[in-house]
């Protein structure tokens, strides 16, 4: 866990962030949450997946909040590993705000767990544990640049789609809760797009990276995983890498390899990457637990797919 002061404005208050380690699969610095401290109460941004809801209240505690206190949670997106928690603490009396196009997969997660449940069988409970539903009433869906002011902390949404279509970065000031339009990122290691299906869009992604710079953010808060302060270098290393995975993706495809043989090799090639940027064997597993290389195989083939189909149109 670590805490950062952020100054905000001249004469605003400080902005108390603490850093919540999840230690998603028993891994540190694959999946965190950020509690923010305001005179209203306690603000979660992300809650991780239910699985690891032992893990994200043993922070809390640690700050002196209980679950029961956190009545703003702020999702960046629906995916599991973001807001798979989002219903525990609704059920505790939280509102949860969320991207327009999120709210009825929360109010019935019935079809986004049944997908994820496809993919990953047997591994469901035990990867992400449980998600219920929420009450729509404590849903509140967030438009593209609308602010939310909690205890005089203003939350300003950006809708930012590429990685997701329901995808938001929460803005505050000068720094940006990124979700993962900003990539992954843990410890010394390079940036890297996570790509799952099924809505991955790479000229969207782009466009997201570019509003990013725009937005004159100092500094980015990685939900996997930490604290990015030279904004632009990091934005432009992820579309170059975003660029490289798509068109090895796209080449691959064009050879005629289908997704059973592509996979291992796409898995290869990623860690081989990670490998030469000097990292270890445990940081590569970080890195594996906070994006799957395999997802990116099935994200980024339905993509071109969906691309070639479109322009045949």
């Amino acid at each position: 866990m670590a805490k950062l002061l952020i100054s905000l404005n001249p004469g605003a208050v400080m902005l108390d962030v603490n850093i919540l380690d999840l230690h998603f699969l028993g891994l540190e610095k694959t999946i965190s949450s950020f509690l923010i401290k305001t005179s209203d109460g306690p603000v979660l941004i992300e809650t991780g997946p239910h699985s690891s809801i032992q893990s994200l209240e043993k922070g809390l505690k640690e700050n002196g909040v209980e679950t029961e206190d956190v009545k703003h949670v702020f999702l960046t997106h629906i995916h599991l590993d973001h807001a798979g928690a989002a219903w525990y603490f609704a059920q505790k009396g939280a509102s949860v705000y969320v991207h327009p196009f999120g709210v009825k997969h929360l109010a019935d997660p019935s079809k986004l767990m049944e997908s994820a449940r496809r993919i990953y069988q047997d591994k469901m409970d035990y990867l992400w544990g449980q998600m219920h539903s929420i009450n729509e009433s404590q849903l509140v869906a967030v438009n593209d640049e609308q602010t939310i002011e909690i205890g005089g902390v203003a939350i300003k949404a950006l809708h930012t789609p590429g990685h997701a279509i329901h995808h938001i970065a929460w803005q505050i000031n000068d720094i940006l809760f990124s979700g993962d339009v900003a990539g992954v990122k843990i410890e010394n290691g390079p940036v890297v797009p996570p790509c799952p299906p099924p809505d991955i869009n790479v000229e969207n992604w782009k466009d997201s990276i570019e509003r990013i710079k725009a937005a004159g953010v100092s500094q980015l808060y990685l939900t996997h995983f930490g604290v990015i302060k030279d904004v632009d270098k990091h934005l432009d290393d992820l579309e170059l890498v975003l660029d490289e995975w798509a068109f090895w993706i796209k080449n691959q495809m064009e050879k005629g390899t289908d997704a059973e043989s592509m996979t291992p090799m796409f898995q290869g090639f990623v860690a081989d990457g990670l490998r030469h940027q000097g990292l270890t064997d445990r940081q590569i597993e970080q890195y594996e637990a906070a994006n799957p290389a395999w997802m990116s195989v099935a994200g980024l083939m339905r993509y071109w797919t969906k691309r070639k189909s479109a322009e045949q149109a």
